[in-house]
């Protein structure tokens, strides 16, 4: 057989393997024998192994695995994830309705909504490039993920290469799931090979796709059902009903539940059938989002800073189950709050055996009039947080205690408090070693500075060592300090220094996270790292100032105020700063920066972009948007229904930009 019939059976192999691969995984109607197919597969990999350069990058032979790797990296999407606002009952509902309505009034187009389940699952991203899967992202924090390309190639459902499809670029978004059928017969290979058994789909599927060996993956039953799309370049496309037609036609699987509805009440008889029939489903769902149609109207509606105007999550009731309260404990977290937290009879919730649930605070245990010794009714809260919902009262045999709040924190002794207006009691004392500990964890979490391999029990152990006080002593470590510590060969030991010096490259946001201010999470810092650009600005700043920054409130800038102006945060800090010698700093888009200089206010609801996105654009040029009109503010720009900072540029006399001088002020016109 010559070079080029060799190239042309490949490409045949490759064409008619795809084929069947589409019929059998995503069709759910094979063509041929499982013989058949084996036989075509086999013949593909014994040319492409006599002919390496001819090889496809669609290939079928790729879904087997690559080599395994030693960690993700990290990518950052060009259109961000994001999170939708949730919906626990009908009349949630309503008002996601009402406000679209509102949003919409005196649109031409009748309002529809598509239903898709809300799938249970991992969510990436897979990119199309020429129709050809080029990287596949992990959701990460919504604007970056990880790269689990090798991973997501293994995956049946995963198309290695579309079909059919028109378009140069697609940035197809979905949910990596493991279906309850294909878990179950998971488990019951492991428990017959005396392996540990998995919890449930969800978390399997979720370890499985973020293997760092991707032969791991591609041993595991894994599907792929996609939702939505990112960038897409070289088709039209207008509602998102067509989109999943599209997303069909050139290869995925789309869940067959979804549903185009044409009116409110149609949505609401959806959500309850979809409800009733969850048991039934072969795949988890915990909800029903809920989304408008007509791309030219989610545009229109527009984006929060974390969520569109154009959707919704219809959550479904927690499943609960009945237990007994064995024993009620508390729990000292990092700022000092006293928790009492249930210890359970271990019972299954969900597919999750529970053991312990939050109690919150001593107010609602008595408001539930929870016991010792209590039956109760447990719940998953959005089938993940275990809560307590109630006690039976009519089991009750008489011998069930109350609970009531130690006076002294039960692990330094200090006198608890409870200060004037709050529901938590708290341990004042900022050495208590539970704040410590819980504080250094916070530091090390996926959530702080990342130090990958420093759990819990590790910090605990490295604390009653005496090695660490403080979440700044981590990178004083030196090898020997490890080396001697239990289960800590000198292999484990390099990772973990290597761990804690990487952990030093993470990005401003993710440092101000991990100090563990009150009051700071995730968004907070992002608002913080985006408005003061360093750790010593921020540090520095007054209250009243922190105040001025738009999504900050009086409490929160206090809280700020009060973490750097305690002494012993700023020497835990100033110590961190030694061994880091540079924290991180807030990185500005390269690039000319005609705005410098000018100070913007943004009010009412733009049309094309997000009030946080218009925001971005701003200061990508160089300009410094505030969150109120002064004699110092040069333009504001008044998108529709523009609020009393319009009324107060009026005032002033300031410049204010219609939608469209803004558009044309940042050359997007």
């Amino acid at each position: 057989m010559t070079k080029d019939a060799v190239r042309q059976r490949i490409a045949e192999l490759t064409r008619l393997i795809d084929y069947h691969n589409h019929r059998y995984y995503i069709l759910d109607d094979p063509e041929i024998t499982d013989a058949d197919y084996d036989r075509l597969f086999d013949e593909l990999t014994q040319l492409e192994s006599q002919y390496p350069d001819l090889q496809l990058p669609d290939s079928p032979t790729q879904r087997v695995g690559a080599a395994p790797t030693t960690e993700f990296l990290s990518v950052k999407r060009a259109v961000p994830m994001l999170s939708l606002n949730k919906a626990i009952i009908p009349d949630e509902f309503d008002d996601f309705d009402r406000r679209v309505r509102e949003g919409l009034a005196g649109d031409s187009d009748i309002i529809e909504y598509v239903t898709e389940p809300k799938l249970d699952g991992l969510a990436v991203e897979l990119v199309y490039e020429n129709s050809i899967l080029t990287l596949g992202l992990t959701r990460g924090d919504g604007v970056t993920g990880e790269d689990i390309t090798a991973n997501l190639r293994t995956v049946k459902t995963v198309p290695l290469k579309l079909r059919d499809c028109d378009a140069s670029l697609v940035e197809v978004r979905g949910e990596i799931i493991m279906t309850k059928g294909d878990f179950a017969r998971l488990n019951k290979e492991r428990e017959s090979a005396g392996e540990e058994l998995y919890a449930n789909p969800r978390n399997t599927a979720a370890g499985s796709v973020r293997q760092l060996d991707p032969n791991v993956t591609a041993s595991r039953p894994l599907k792929f059902y996609t939702y939505a799309c990112g960038r897409i370049a070289g088709v039209t496309i207008q509602n998102q009903w067509e989109l999943l037609r599209f997303l069909t036609r050139v290869g995925f699987a789309i869940t067959p539940e979804s549903k185009l509805c044409y009116q409110r009440d149609e949505v609401l008889l959806r959500y309850h059938h979809l409800n009733e029939q969850r048991a039934t489903l072969d795949y988890d769902i915990d909800g029903m989002v809920v989304k408008v149609n007509s791309f030219r109207q989610q545009q229109k509606l527009g984006e929060l800073s974390r969520s569109p105007r154009w959707a919704i999550a219809m959550k479904f009731p927690p499943q609960q189950e009945e237990t007994v309260v064995e024993d009620i404990v508390v729990q000292v977290g990092r700022t000092g709050v006293l928790t009492p937290v249930a210890h359970l009879k271990p019972v299954r919730v969900g597919g999750v055996e529970v053991k312990r649930a939050t109690l919150h605070n001593y107010d609602e245990v008595t408001r539930k009039d929870i016991r010792i010794g209590d039956h109760v009714i447990i719940q998953r809260a959005g089938d993940v947080i275990p809560e307590v919902v109630k006690p039976l009262t009519t089991k009750r045999t008489g011998a069930e205690r109350q609970f009531t709040m130690p006076g002294s924190c039960p692990i330094c002794g200090s006198v608890v408090v409870r200060p004037e207006g709050e529901a938590n009691h708290r341990c004042p004392n900022s050495v208590c070693p539970a704040q410590v500990a819980e504080r250094i964890i916070h530091f090390a979490s996926k959530g702080g500075v990342n130090i990958d391999g420093l759990g819990p029990k590790f910090i605990e152990q490295l604390l009653a060592a005496g090695l660490i006080h403080s979440f700044a002593d981590l990178y004083y470590l030196q090898h020997n300090d490890l080396a001697n510590l239990e289960r800590m060969a000198d292999k484990s030991t390099i990772n973990l220094l290597a761990a804690i010096e990487k952990s030093k490259r993470c990005d401003l946001e993710h440092l101000i996270v991990a100090l563990g201010i009150n009051n700071v999470g995730e968004h907070v810092a992002s608002l913080l790292a985006e408005h003061f650009g360093s750790i010593d600005t921020l540090s520095t700043t007054t209250a009243d100032v922190l105040g001025t920054v738009e999504g900050i409130g009086p409490i929160v800038a206090q809280s700020i105020r009060d973490f750097f102006d305690n002494d012993r945060n700023r020497e835990v800090l100033a110590r961190l700063q030694q061994a880091w010698q540079v924290f991180p700093e807030y990185s500005i888009v390269a690039g000319p920066k005609p705005l410098a200089g000018k100070t913007f206010v943004l009010t009412g609801g733009l049309q094309k972009y997000s009030r946080d996105q218009a925001k971005k654009k701003l200061q990508a040029l160089g300009a410094t948007v505030t969150s109120s009109v002064s004699k110092k503010t040069d333009f504001v720009v008044a998108g529709a229904d523009p609020g009393s900072k319009y009324e107060q540029a009026l005032k002033l006399k300031i410049a204010i930009l219609s939608e469209d001088d803004f558009l044309k002020l940042i050359g997007e016109s």
